[in-house]
């Protein structure tokens, strides 16, 4: 009752749904500032096309009605020349319309293959691509600007354009790299690796729309700069002064001493068009953030049927692999003395390369996953859990490399493939097929500006080509009510659901395709204990109804005990406790296991204190000699720190206690870690 009182509470706290994108131009065309500012933008943009057509006069013709003011037959008036500035206001806008957006257009253009590009490739391309950008930023842009316009001065507007787009590019790369480099670590963009994303799809769909902002005030501020530097340098008189621009009538103006003489007409109704349209695309710009980033808006009051959100506007992928056409049949329930594996992993390691050299991470680690098993895995921070986590899935970047071992996964018709040896292709389709992840933080691995609906359709698109439309969106729903989010939040945003229903979205994206193996990494952090309870006795549900095994991995001990089967201990990069989880809590065998369970208070019993555990853990870089826990433990003796112990078989275990300590060295069986841990969890 507790649980589904919190369910409650919590569908009630989350904000209403967000408003359907039809009509989020309604509500930023009703902004007063973004509005003026469009109209204005449009009306100059509309005059740059048509401004020589309807033009009363040519511009460079010349008549007896010599610096005269406005009036009815020259509505700006007339240039010492007697030439009517009304239409050299008109000619001019085109070219300076098209300097702006011409070089905004290359500019932006560049900065985003070299930024985005750079950023999420990283390596040797990173380095280059940075090189060549920082290049151009310690360049004097002003000085170059003004060489390169020197040497192009009958070029047109196209010369400029070049000379603004070359000057202009590094800085705006340099921004979207940055961007790009914090982007390409969140969870988000690991999920959408892991479901078996491409590349350049990743980076269109997941990178580009959530900098979108910066790549919009970048092409908006580069517009103004533009329109700046070619009235400058026309005044300057570096352009050519025989085509009509703003920067070329204040260069007349200047150059006739129209100040001086008090004709102000001749330069105010330029300088004016110029601060007129850079102050009407700073409007704009106000506005674009609300209306790309989700967070901005305001909550709507009315929302479409969770079916409709789902199927708009997604394209259909060629099939990578041959798909199940419907829900996996659930396996027999778990029992202790299953011998059906799912996943077996031998003498995993996996090593960080550095300056200082090669730094192991897990270190020869090696376990079995039984078909409907819950395996945990604790152990402190820096201990190798999330690593092992990212090495059984295949989702490790440079510089962290698996440099031996197999992960083995069997299929339920006894197919065994190596995940370490799987092409790209192959690896794309066994990931969320055959074994999926649930990331640590629920808000960093949903995707912000994409609703829960899209992101679980993702799954269903790149996996299930032959679904249509309609059975996609049917398939949001059935999950979302699999893990207990109401139908109509399919069309809510990440950050309109509170941190439970975040968190069991990205279950019912874990989910989509009915795995055998989810491996879940810290799912309840930062949650209150109640939604954690909530969270858990969800995933104790789903995995008795679907049959599916788990890998848990978490901080909490209480945790662990409470659902897993099977408890594995991680100290230093490697498993130094494997046992089942009663046994593991009534018989914690290794010192570091029994410090850890010390360290958690009892909710029932006679009150005891809590101990804790001495020091802190070992830097993987330097790692004691011997036992990598003998420095912390409180009963280490003088072979401790010179022989490191193998994962022991302890008598009176009931075979499945096992413990990397030398206390148990003479204490039972011998062998391999590999076959010890076989053992353990068989």
């Amino acid at each position: 009752m507790a649980v589904q009182a919190a369910a409650v509470a919590e569908a009630d706290a989350a904000p209403e749904a967000s408003v359907s994108p039809s009509r989020l131009w309604l509500r930023l065309l009703r902004s007063p500032l973004t509005c003026t500012g469009l109209v204005i933008t449009v009306v100059f943009l509309v005059l740059g096309v048509i401004g020589p057509w309807i033009a009363p006069y040519d511009p460079s013709s010349v008549s007896h009605a010599v610096t005269e003011g406005p009036s009815g037959a020259h509505l700006l008036g007339t240039t010492q020349n007697g030439q009517d500035l009304f239409s050299q206001m008109l000619y001019g806008a085109r070219a300076s319309v098209l300097v702006g957006f011409g070089s905004a257009v290359v500019t932006t253009v560049l900065s985003v293959l070299v930024g985005v590009t750079a950023g999420y490739l990283g390596g040797l391309g990173d380095e280059l691509l940075s090189l060549l950008a920082n290049v151009f930023l310690v360049l004097p842009s002003l000085p170059l600007t003004i060489i390169l316009a020197a040497y192009l001065p009958h070029s047109g507007s196209l010369g400029i354009i070049l000379v603004i787009s070359v000057t202009g590019w590094a800085w705006g790369a340099r921004v979207l790299r940055a961007q790009t480099l914090s982007l390409r670590k969140r969870d988000f963009v690991e999920a959408a690796r892991a479901t078996g994303e491409r590349t350049s799809r990743i980076i269109l769909k997941d990178i580009l729309p959530n900098q979108v902002a910066v790549i919009a005030a970048s092409f908006l501020g580069t517009v103004t700069a533009a329109i700046l530097t070619q009235a400058s340098l026309a005044f300057l008189g570096l352009t050519d002064v025989t085509q009509w621009s703003w920067g070329t009538i204040l260069y007349w103006a200047q150059v006739n001493s129209a100040l001086l003489t008090g004709a102000w007409w001749w330069f105010v109704p330029a300088g004016l068009a110029i601060a007129l349209l850079g102050t009407a695309l700073s409007l704009v710009n106000f506005g674009i953030d609300e209306f790309i980033n989700p967070r901005l808006r305001q909550a709507g009051i009315g929302t479409k049927k969770a079916q409709r959100a789902q199927v708009a506007g997604h394209r259909t992928r060629r099939p990578r692999r041959t798909a199940r056409t419907g829900p996996r049949p659930p396996a027999a329930p778990f029992t202790p003395d299953s011998t059906d594996v799912v996943l077996d992993v031998r003498d995993l390691r996996v090593e960080y390369a550095g300056e200082g050299g090669r730094v192991r991470a897990v270190d020869d680690v090696s376990f079995t996953l039984r078909r409907g098993e819950v395996l945990g895995i604790a152990g402190e921070s820096g201990s190798g859990k999330s690593t092992l986590a990212y090495a059984i899935t295949r989702l490790h970047k440079p510089p962290a490399e698996v440099s031996n071992g197999e992960v083995r996964y069997t299929a339920a018709d006894g197919t065994t493939v190596d995940v370490l040896s799987m092409g790209d292709d192959e690896l794309r389709g066994f990931r969320w097929e055959e074994l999926s992840i649930v990331f640590q933080s629920a808000m960093h691995a949903l995707n912000p500006i994409m609703r829960i609906g899209a992101q679980i359709e993702d799954v269903l698109t790149a996996h299930r080509p032959h679904m249509s439309a309609q059975e996609r969106a049917a398939r949001i729903v059935e999950l979302l009510g699999i893990v207990g989010i109401p139908a109509d939040r399919a069309d809510s945003y990440p950050h309109e659901l509170s941190g439970g229903m975040r968190q069991r979205a990205m279950i019912a994206v874990g989910l989509a395709l009915d795995p055998e193996i989810i491996v879940m990494d810290e799912p309840t952090t930062a949650l209150d204990v109640v939604i954690q309870r909530q969270i858990i006795a969800k995933i104790m549900e789903l995995k008795d109804t679907l049959g599916f095994s788990v890998v848990f991995i978490t901080h909490d001990l209480s945790l662990l005990i409470e659902l897993s089967d099977t408890i594995a201990v991680m100290y230093g990069g490697r498993i130094v406790e494997m046992a089942a989880a009663a046994d593991f809590y009534h018989r914690p065998r290794h010192p570091y296991s029994r410090g850890l369970l010390a360290s958690f208070p009892t909710l029932g019993g006679p009150r005891r204190e809590l101990t804790g555990i001495v020091g802190s853990p070992p830097d993987l870089r330097r790692m004691p000699s011997g036992c990598a826990f003998s420095p912390r433990c409180p009963v280490a003796f003088e072979d401790c720190s010179a022989r490191e112990p193998a994962l022991y078989r302890i008598e009176g275990g009931g075979g499945a206690a096992r413990a990397a300590c030398l206390l148990y060295a003479d204490a039972g069986g011998g062998g391999t870690e590999h076959e010890l841990a076989r053992g353990g969890t068989q």
